[in-house]
């Protein structure tokens, strides 16, 4: 279950830092494009709520990725 995790001391933890950090960023940029279709119109966008999710987001992406991501392969 904990494959390729930060608390193993085989995998590098700047490879895990820079990874975890990738995958929340893509998670945010999808989390935020999803919400902004929800209005009409971009000016009806809450920026607030867009911004909130996918901070959000990012944090559960990154708390997700202490269980092991696979870009990270212990040596």
């Amino acid at each position: 279950m904990f494959k390729n995790t930060v608390l193993k001391t085989s995998v590098d933890t700047k490879k895990w830092m820079k990874g975890a950090a990738i995958r929340a960023v893509k998670t945010m940029a999808q989390t935020a494009v999803s919400l902004i279709p929800a209005a009409q119109m971009i000016q009806q966008v809450d920026w607030k709520v867009v911004v909130g999710t996918a901070a959000l987001a990012g944090v559960v992406s990154v708390l997700t990725s202490i269980a092991g991501i696979p870009e990270c392969e212990e040596e």
